[in-house]
């Protein structure tokens, strides 16, 4: 069975800058200035967008290796827009992915359909179930 992935954060003293350990990596977490932070580091918000980026590039590099496609340089961005609604403000995220190389038409679908594939994706779609516990 597979070890369970954590990441442990902690919030410091100082406004809304955290420390984040993942295995042997440590970030850190901020909020801008206007939102109450010092500006420090990427914000929560920032570091799921890059999350996504991440997975959705490293999806389409392992299944165009098994293809032995040579996409070069595979670039995703990550924005989340936002849309004021008749219920609210209604958030949504777009990913623009574009490849170094060439690809063909049927290349493209095959590698969009892949794009949703990536496991972090699949979590934010609400596939994973989140239970939260206070020890």
């Amino acid at each position: 069975m597979p070890k369970n992935i954590t990441s442990e954060v902690k919030l410091t003293n100082r406004n809304y800058l955290a420390e984040a350990k993942m295995r042997n990596h440590f970030v850190m977490i901020d909020e801008p200035v206007n939102k109450g932070g010092d500006d420090n580091a990427p914000t929560p918000v920032e570091y799921l967008l890059t999350a996504i980026g991440g997975c959705v590039s490293m999806t389409l590099r392992m299944y165009a290796e098994k293809k032995n496609w040579d996409l070069g340089e595979i670039t995703v961005k990550v924005s989340q827009k936002q849309a004021l609604t008749s219920e609210g403000i209604k958030k949504s995220l777009v990913e623009e992915i574009s490849f170094e190389k060439e690809v063909t038409e049927e290349q493209r679908e095959k590698l969009l359909a892949m794009a949703a594939q990536c496991p972090i994706a699949k979590m934010i779609k609400g596939e994973t179930e989140i239970s939260s516990k206070i020890i």
